[in-house]
C-alpha cells in the first residue's frame, strides 16, 4: 500500500495530477469499501499532499509564494481558485447527493470526458502558439468545473485545473505547483464537508491512513524536485499527455473493465 500510494503520488505531485483518480479504482478493486474504506482516508491523504507538496514547490522555486502586499500572482492564483473550488466542492456535494443524485455512471463518464478534452487541447496547445499570455478570467471557469468535479465525483480535479492553468497562459511548471497547492486547501474543505455529511451513516475506517499517509508524505517531498530538475519542454507534452491517458483510463474502466 505504501508503495501504490508513492508511486501515484510522486505523479501525481510531480504533474499536478491523477492520485484519486488513478489509486481509487485501484483501491476498490482490490476489495476495498469504496464509501467507507477509500475515499474517506484518500480526502485526508489529498489535502495533507496538496499541503505538503505545495510548501516544497515554494523551496524549489517551482513557484513563489508570498504573504506581503501586494500579493504576487501566485499567491493571488492560489486563493483565488482556492476559494472558488472550495464553495463549488460545497454545493456539489450537496447538489448531487441530497438533492439531483444522478446515476454514477453519468457523473464518472462527465468527469472523463472532460479530462480527456482538457488534455487534448493541451496537447494541440504544445504544437500552437509558444507564448504565454496570463488570462485570469479563464482560470475562474476551470476552478469552478473543479471543484464542482471534485464534490460530485472525487476526481477529476487535478487534470482540469492544472489543464486550465496551462490554457490560461500559466507555465507548465508553474501550473503543475499551482494546482497541488490549490488542491490541498480544497481538499481540506471537501474531507471537513464528507466526514460532516457522512456522520452516523456508516463505520468509516480509516485502517489504509497510515500507510496512504506514509507512501504520500514521501512523495510529496521528492516530486517537486523531480519537478524542479526535468526541463519544461518535457512537462510540455508529459502534462497534457498523462491528462489525456487518464481520461482514456477511466472510460476504458467505466465500460470495458
Amino acid at each position: 500500500m505504501i508503495l501504490l500510494i508513492f508511486i501515484f503520488d510522486l505523479i501525481d505531485s510531480s504533474a499536478g495530477q491523477g492520485l484519486g483518480t488513478v489509486s481509487a479504482p485501484i483501491l476498490i478493486m482490490m476489495g476495498y469499501n469504496p464509501a467507507l474504506e477509500v475515499i474517506p482516508s484518500l480526502v485526508i491523504v489529498a489535502a495533507m499532499s496538496g499541503l505538503v507538496s505545495g510548501w516544497f514547490h515554494h523551496e524549489f522555486e517551482n513557484v513563489n509564494y508570498s504573504l506581503k502586499r501586494p500579493l504576487n500572482d501566485e499567491t493571488k492564483t492560489v486563493a483565488f481558485t482556492a476559494g472558488i473550488g472550495a464553495i463549488m466542492i460545497v454545493c456539489s456535494t450537496l447538489l448531487v447527493h441530497y438533492f439531483i443524485q444522478p446515476p454514477e455512471i453519468f457523473l464518472n463518464t462527465y468527469i472523463a470526458i472532460l479530462v480527456i478534452a482538457m488534455g487534448f487541447l493541451g496537447l494541440v496547445r504544445v504544437k500552437g502558439s509558444k507564448e504565454y499570455t496570463f488570462r485570469p478570467k479563464f482560470i475562474v471557469t476551470f476552478a469552478a468545473i473543479a471543484g464542482f468535479n471534485k464534490g460530485v465525483g472525487g476526481g477529476g480535479y487535478g487534470p482540469v485545473l492544472v489543464m486550465g492553468n496551462i490554457l490560461s497562459g500559466i507555465y507548465e511548471k508553474t501550473a503543475a505547483a499551482l494546482t497541488q497547492t490549490t488542491e490541498g486547501f480544497v481538499s481540506s474543505v471537501g474531507a471537513i464537508t464528507f466526514f460532516a455529511l457522512a456522520y452516523g451513516v456508516g463505520d468509516i475506517d480509516l485502517f489504509l491512513l497510515p500507510s496512504m499517509f506514509t507512501g504520500s508524505f514521501f512523495a510529496s517531498i521528492l516530486a517537486p524536485y523531480i519537478l524542479r530538475v526535468i526541463p519544461n519542454r518535457i512537462w510540455k507534452y508529459l502534462i497534457p499527455g498523462y491528462s489525456f491517458c487518464i481520461g482514456i483510463y477511466f472510460i476504458v474502466r467505466l465500460f470495458i473493465l
